[in-house]
């Protein structure tokens, strides 16, 4: 009789531990509020939160368990986390609970329910520059992405705009990578976009840029004609110079930049960045090229040049010195996140918890002294003001 007592109190515990997490399951699309953020040692976190990620079963991953799918193609966390995560329904199929030794079929619907802990980013405000009925134009802080990606949702630049101006649905006119900073250009109307999409697409605008270099940048105007070819994998691109012939084929997309010095102390220049077309990384490659690269890109510094340069600022140490607020700057950022049960609840399937940031963040964010200026058009013009490190004084 007691084993069937306590039998009969397991299956109840079960019981309401599943129900439980029904509850926990539920993944409502409400948009970025002010209360999502948490400010910590000069760094922008995201309040954890649960979040459905959808995939459908392709070719390769039909005929496999739900378990080994997981397991050999999502290898963050492990096999026993997808069992269990199967078990209790936190991985579903078509959004039916299945068992552990479910064979998904192709085209199927996977739902897997995660507690999502976003990468912080720089506490610098999202500053609007010119709000007009057709378009918005902010200065983008270093170290934040433009829209959702990877890791990233709230933590963005549409996503804040969206939680403390209120302003959404937006529309992107170009993109600025997640270390580089300046001019992002918007429009709050597909109309309005597709016009500056054609403006861009007929080659109708022009891009500056400033960025600070080593060394003394020659004072007539530079131009660099090199090929890029971008490796994903590696996250980083080439210069390719020379001509295609019958024994070698330049692999990269063509790509020009202009650069004019406009100020220098003798170990650093400021310099005004003109990219005649658009490809990934360009202006970090082609400055690589003339032997004067970006003074805290540690993607495309050389050695010898790190011991040149200001040892591979990081956006911690370049807010310092470039005069950032006490809340940004690299002293603060000395003490460690405890957790706070009023910023977030723990999930006890989380395999982040109890961190604000993801596990795998090192902290270390490195904002790049690359700043978009100015954006010129057929009858229109927006700029930004000059960050404070292009100021070599």
């Amino acid at each position: 009789m007691k084993r069937d007592r306590d039998e009969a109190e397991e299956e109840g515990n079960e019981e309401r531990n599943k129900r439980k997490m029904e509850i926990v399951w539920q993944t409502p699309a409400h948009p970025a509020q002010k209360q999502d953020y948490v400010f910590h040692n000069g760094k922008r976190h995201v309040r954890p939160y649960y979040f459905e990620f959808v995939s459908h079963v392709n070719k390769r991953w039909e005929g496999k368990t739900i378990v080994d799918l997981f397991a050999q193609e999502f290898r963050g966390r492990s096999r026993d986390y997808y069992v269990s995560a199967v078990k209790c329904g936190r991985i579903q199929v078509d959004g039916e609970n299945i068992p552990v030794s479910y064979v998904v079929k192709r085209c199927q619907k996977i739902s897997h329910f995660l507690h999502r802990h976003e990468p912080p980013v720089m506490a610098w405000d999202v500053e609007v520059l010119q709000n007009e009925p057709d378009v918005l134009t902010v200065c983008k802080p270093a170290s934040v992405p433009v829209h959702p990606c990877g890791q990233y949702r709230k933590n963005t630049v549409l996503g804040i705009l969206q939680a403390e101006y209120g302003l959404a649905p937006l529309y992107p006119i170009h993109r600025l990578d997640r270390l580089v900073s300046g001019l992002l250009i918007m429009a709050k109307n597909p109309a309005k976009a597709d016009i500056f999409r054609q403006h861009i697409e007929a080659g109708l605008v022009q891009k500056q840029y400033v960025a600070k270099v080593v060394g003394v940048f020659p004072d007539a105007e530079q131009v660099v004609d090199a090929n890029i070819d971008y490796n994903a994998r590696e996250g980083r691109s080439t210069a390719e110079v020379g001509i295609s012939n019958g024994d070698t084929t330049l692999k990269g997309k063509a790509a020009c930049t202009k650069f004019t010095r406009i100020s220098t102390n003798g170990i650093h220049s400021i310099v005004l960045c003109e990219p005649v077309t658009g490809r990934t990384h360009q202006i970090r490659v082609h400055l690589q090229c003339t032997g004067h690269p970006i003074a805290n890109d540690m993607l495309y510094l050389s050695d010898d040049v790190v011991n040149r340069s200001t040892l591979g600022t990081t956006a911690d140490r370049a807010a310092a010195l470039s005069g950032g607020s006490p809340e940004t700057s690299c002293e603060s950022h000395k003490e460690e996140y405890k957790y706070c049960s009023e910023d977030f609840s723990i999930d006890p399937m989380c395999t982040h918890c109890p961190n604000l940031a993801p596990n795998g963040y090192d902290g270390h964010e490195e904002g790049l002294w690359l700043h978009c200026v100015r954006y010129t058009g057929p009858e229109w013009v927006y700029e930004c003001p000059y960050p404070d490190w292009a100021s070599l004084t």
